[in-house]
């Protein structure tokens, strides 16, 4: 699915709208380049779900916790060289530990996802503020109307 923003505003509320067809153990792998509106994304994500601490990106702490009913693990990879740096930091802990995982930059760590990961490829639109957002295999979502 294929949804459109104009705002970074917007690209947060999208995220927000997302969290409630997200589950503990579901990994989301966010794609797209520097300021595409990723971690603006995860933030509205993390409002969704309930949590009402300040989201920022963990490029160099590489994942930030949240704490709540469900807790966020917020990953980015962007320092990481492959997946088995992921897997020295802990992967599969967060995996069983019963929280969803929100992961920028997934294309340096492609190789640590399975077929159920969700994909969530931002893109930048005609105007410096559009965003172009593809949604894949999230079950039970069929957009922004809800």
């Amino acid at each position: 699915m294929t949804i459109y923003t104009k705002s970074e505003r917007e690209t947060q509320e999208l995220g927000r709208k997302l969290a409630k067809y997200v589950r503990p153990g579901m990994v989301l792998a966010l794609y797209g380049g520097l300021g595409a509106g990723k971690t603006a994304f995860v933030r509205g994500l993390a409002s969704g779900m309930g949590l009402t601490t300040r989201v920022t990106s963990p490029t160099f702490t590489i994942v930030n916790e949240y704490q709540g009913e469900v807790p966020l693990y917020h990953f980015d990879m962007y320092r990481l060289s492959g997946s088995d740096e992921l897997f020295e930091i802990g992967w599969e802990d967060y995996l069983s530990g019963g929280g969803v995982l929100a992961v920028e930059w997934s294309e340096n760590v492609e190789d640590a996802f399975d077929g159920s990961v969700v994909r969530i490829r931002i893109e930048r639109g005609e105007s410096e503020s559009e965003r172009r957002i593809d949604i894949e295999n999230l079950p039970g979502f069929g957009g922004v109307e809800n």
